[in-house]
């Protein structure tokens, strides 16, 4: 499935606390489940898999795969979870989340498990997540389920859009743990990023960010390939293209002062380089056929 399609529903968002004991007999579930451990501990098996649940964890419990939950020790489960369809269907309102193992579910029951894509190449989630970030992770959570508790006017739309978010978060932060050198040299593909934003009108070459940042061009590339799909040139050209198109949209400014503003040297290299990348002239988005 194209992931450019996605329209989650979000069929359950809750911040539950359990108290112990407790334990949820095994089970498979219609959708999705994304359930964070924010305090107390568990045992969690998915299937032939066992995890220790701490504060921190995240869990993707997948349509048809097995699980069950057992709290340990004495103390409060503080587990926030959200139920959800990646895409929405014409039966995603009047699915509801199964408490049924495999075996109990009956032929109609059958015919509502969602298509399980994260398994996939492009995506390949685990069942067990992590991020980097995890207060942003939890911000975006508890927003989702105060939306849908609250359920304000067009709350629907916007805990798409929250969810949207999360989701992205998720998936990249995913992307970049299976590129473990993109991984271990993320803070310097950050820096690089900020270096090129800040030297954004002036034209930047490979040699003077090797020269800035000390390491190989080929590794930088491969480096950027791989953590943003372009080049650390082509960023920087469609950062500056980018923001040349805005100056020709919301100012008065000629041609021959915006290329002068963002280190052109004359009307016909400005024409060059954003023909390249928006594949028209700017005068286009002046000429109010946008």
């Amino acid at each position: 499935m194209d992931l450019n399609t996605i329209s989650p529903y979000i069929r359950v968002a809750m911040d539950s606390i359990i108290q112990p004991p407790w334990y949820l007999k095994e089970r498979v579930i219609f959708d999705f489940e994304l359930l964070y451990v924010k305090e107390g501990k568990a045992l969690i098996t998915i299937e032939n898999d066992v995890y220790y649940a701490n504060p921190g964890d995240i869990f993707l419990l997948k349509p048809k795969k097995a699980h069950s939950i057992k709290v340990l020790d004495n103390t409060s489960f503080h587990q926030p979870h959200i139920h959800f369809d990646l895409f929405y269907q014409p039966d995603s309102p009047e699915v509801k989340v199964s408490f049924k193992p495999l075996k109990q579910l009956s032929e109609n029951e059958l015919d509502k498990f969602r298509d399980d894509i994260t398994g996939e190449t492009e995506l390949n989630l685990p069942d067990k997540l992590q991020v980097s970030n995890i207060r942003y992770f939890e911000e975006l959570l508890f927003e989702i389920i105060k939306e849908y508790e609250l359920k304000k006017p067009f709350y629907d739309i916007d805990i798409k859009g929250l969810f949207t978010r999360l989701w992205i978060y998720i998936i990249r932060e995913n992307h970049w743990r299976n590129n473990p050198a993109v991984y271990s040299n993320r803070e310097i593909l950050k820096m690089i990023r900020d270096y090129l934003t800040l030297h954004m009108c002036e034209d930047i070459s490979m040699d003077d960010l090797v020269s800035e940042f000390k390491i190989s061009k080929y590794h930088m590339i491969r480096l950027f390939r791989n953590a943003y799909a372009t080049t650390p040139i082509h960023l920087h050209r469609m950062m500056r293209v980018a923001k040349v198109k805005e100056m020709v949209q919301f100012t008065d400014f000629s041609m021959t002062k915006i290329a002068e503003l963002f280190g052109y040297g004359s009307i016909n290299a400005l024409s060059r380089a954003f023909r390249k990348i928006e594949g028209v002239p700017p005068t286009f988005y002046r000429s109010g056929n946008v």
